[in-house]
């Protein structure tokens, strides 16, 4: 597949267009050769992937705690980014004038979330274990969140999703719980949209990712990218 290092990021597309776009985010650790390979990968589906690098901006990277980072990170800025993707998509002769979706994994899940909550233009949202609670977990802070920054947790976004999503977990989480992943599929209910929640039994974080081999869980990988290609290729057609 073509594939060329563009402002944003990289993108990986098919030769044969135009086809449908997705922005791709990454975890907490960053736009990793990983991201790149799945991004690479979901080009072979048949979709103009962009894998949006969110720390662009910064000068270094050194993340020595996820959660105090995660916690520093402004929800509307990288919202922002996610609308400057889609544009940039919508552009390009791979992917000239079609519809748009996002997917993201752990933290890149959670902004996939918010931007199908907001105003970004996706057309479908497909999140790998998104984070979803502030009220708890990684994102908890004592002293509070601020609300420049983080203004409302995932689960309170819901209310106002505007198209597909397809949200896939695994069980035994120990960054989302359970009873979060319940709690939004209660929530999802009142939604217009298409939405599906899937729970795989004995599998936790990251279980997509095969560089992580106490996390990947390779049946589980493949059951949820095929359902993700499935959705995309129904929502983005």
């Amino acid at each position: 597949m073509p594939s060329q290092n563009a402002d944003l990021g990289y993108f990986s597309y098919p030769e044969a267009g135009p086809v449908p776009g997705v922005v791709l985010l990454h975890d907490v650790w960053g736009a990793s050769d990983h991201f790149k390979d799945l991004a690479a990968r979901l080009s072979g589906e048949g979709f103009g992937v962009l894998a949006l690098d969110l720390y662009r901006r910064e000068s270094e990277v050194s993340i020595d705690n996820p959660g105090a980072w995660m916690r520093a990170l402004s929800d509307p800025a990288v919202e922002s980014d996610i609308e400057q993707a889609v544009a940039f998509l919508k552009e390009q002769p791979a992917t000239l004038g079609q519809k748009v979706g996002v997917v993201g994994f752990c933290m890149g899940g959670m902004y996939a979330l918010l931007a199908g909550c907001g105003g970004q233009g996706v057309a479908a949202s497909a999140v790998y274990y998104g984070l979803l609670s502030h009220e708890h977990g990684i994102l908890h802070a004592e002293e509070g969140l601020d609300p420049a920054r983080k203004p409302r947790q995932p689960l309170d976004a819901v209310r106002d999703l505007r198209c597909p999503l397809l949200a896939l977990f695994g069980e035994e989480d120990e960054f989302v719980p359970l009873a979060d992943i319940r709690e939004l599929e209660s929530r999802l209910s009142n939604c217009g949209p298409e939405t599906e929640v899937v729970v795989y039994p004995a599998a936790g974080h990251a279980f997509m990712n095969e560089t992580r081999e106490e996390a990947f869980r390779p049946d589980v990988a493949r059951d949820a990218w095929a359902r993700m290609v499935a959705f995309f290729q129904r929502a983005l057609a």
